[in-house]
């Protein structure tokens, strides 16, 4: 505004800190906030964005993950514990993946992931085992040494699904097969169930 005598006041607004805070509620909002992973919505975005890809011929796959015996943990250690191992869990699965994956903490001990950029099944199997292979050395909780494994449910797209309700819900299925089947390890849905003689 001018003054008189000549000359103008402009008066700035720093919002530098409103922008951090509004980052801040965005990430919160679509992320773990114990594991600080990606939370079941963002999980889901990413997936529409996966199979829209996938519809147009990209190849990609969902990975089911359940911890095999966490709940001892959280009843012999106690629930800060069973928090403690899921926070390591999580950076376990964040170094076993590429930067274009995605790792979903779904809740409980539940995670998924999001694997694109992919040629075929040989590519999905290697994760799986790298995956299987990370949780073979045990975990520290209170100082003492705990195995937790992990099975694994995968569904591929376009092939067995190119919605995200169907291709979890195949996922999840693959998932039971491989926790029935003896745990700590991976199945595809599809594979013929181990009891079957598959």
């Amino acid at each position: 505004m001018p003054i008189e005598g000549g000359g103008f006041v402009t008066t700035y607004f720093d919002v530098t800190e409103q922008r951090r805070n509004q980052a801040t509620i965005a990430h919160m909002a679509h992320h773990d906030a114990l594991t600080d992973l990606p939370n079941r919505m963002l999980f889901s975005d990413r997936l529409h964005g996966a199979l829209a890809l996938a519809k147009r011929g990209a190849l990609m796959a969902v990975h089911y993950l359940d911890l095999d015996n966490f709940k001892p943990v959280n009843d012999n250690f106690g629930h800060k514990a069973g928090d403690r191992l899921l926070i390591d869990v999580a950076g376990r699965l964040r170094a076993a993946v590429r930067d274009n994956d995605t790792v979903a903490r779904l809740g409980g001990d539940e995670f998924a992931i999001i694997q694109t950029g992919i040629t075929g099944q040989t590519d999905v199997s290697a994760l799986a085992r790298r995956i299987i292979e990370r949780f073979q050395s045990p975990f520290t909780v209170t100082d003492s040494p705990v195995v937790v494994g992990v099975s694994i449910g995968i569904a591929l797209a376009p092939g067995d699904a190119l919605g995200s309700d169907d291709l979890l819900q195949k996922a999840d299925t693959a998932l039971y097969r491989s926790k029935s089947g003896g745990r700590g390890q991976f199945s595809f849905f599809g594979e013929p169930h181990p009891s079957l003689g598959g």
